[in-house]
């Protein structure tokens, strides 16, 4: 916990006086936590690129990153499956001019796997809490998440995990083999104690990709706290 803590003041340090932590802000600081994100880099500014060449591997993603706090499907600030260089520079181009955009996210694809999301928040009657719920329709329409005081250890995350009504989705569906509990367990861990700080008011990861190996985390988003 105390290294979490340090590693989230060195974080805020390198944004003063910003609300909202960017995509961008918090991958290198999940990343050092031990949380797998995709591999990517950022380019920042608004001028109109001409990217050569590209050291990532296609289908690529990228993104405009803004400190809009809505999710960037609906800010239409996302554009995936990304073939080749011309098509990599005519998203890199419209999303230049998505409102806000501080620069474009241009990472590796992740497909396959689980959607879920992991989530901390302060609530005002019980403090730190932690979320889990699988991603997609199970999040935006059934609200199958599931709410447990933080932090919590690797036990309290499964138990949390399994506690969501579509919970055997996590033991393998469809002919998907079940998700690494310990990938899992270690990500909500991790988000438990980042909430338990004080210094985030919330954080999002979401989407998160579980699976049988592995997560990886696909988005996130935070908001500074009053610590």
């Amino acid at each position: 916990m105390a290294e979490v803590r340090k590693e989230l003041e060195t974080l805020l340090s390198l944004a003063p006086g910003k609300k909202i932590l960017l995509e961008r802000e918090l991958k290198p600081f999940l990343k050092g936590l031990g949380l797998n994100v995709p591999k990517g880099i950022f380019i920042k500014g608004k001028k109109k690129l001409v990217i050569r060449s590209i050291s990532l591997r296609f289908p690529l993603v990228v993104k405009a990153i803004t400190r809009d706090f809505r999710s960037k499907t609906e800010a239409d600030a996302i554009i995936t499956c990304i073939g080749n260089l011309e098509q990599l520079n005519s998203a890199a181009h419209r999303l230049t001019d998505v409102k806000g955009a501080e620069g474009v996210l241009i990472e590796e694809m992740v497909q396959g796997g689980i959607e879920a999301a992991i989530g901390g928040a302060i609530d005002p009657q019980f403090g730190p809490v932690v979320m889990f719920g699988l991603g997609g329709f199970f999040i935006e329409l059934a609200k199958d998440v599931a709410f447990a005081p933080a932090p919590v250890d690797e036990a309290g995350a499964m138990k949390l995990a399994y506690s969501i009504k579509a919970a055997d989705a996590l033991k393998g569906i469809r002919g998907k083999p079940p998700v690494s509990e310990a990938a899992l367990s270690r990500a909500i861990v991790t988000v438990s104690e980042i909430i338990s700080t004080g210094l985030l008011s919330e954080i999002t990861l979401n989407p998160v990709s579980l699976f049988h190996d592995k997560t990886v985390v696909l988005d996130a988003k935070a908001v500074r706290g009053l610590s």
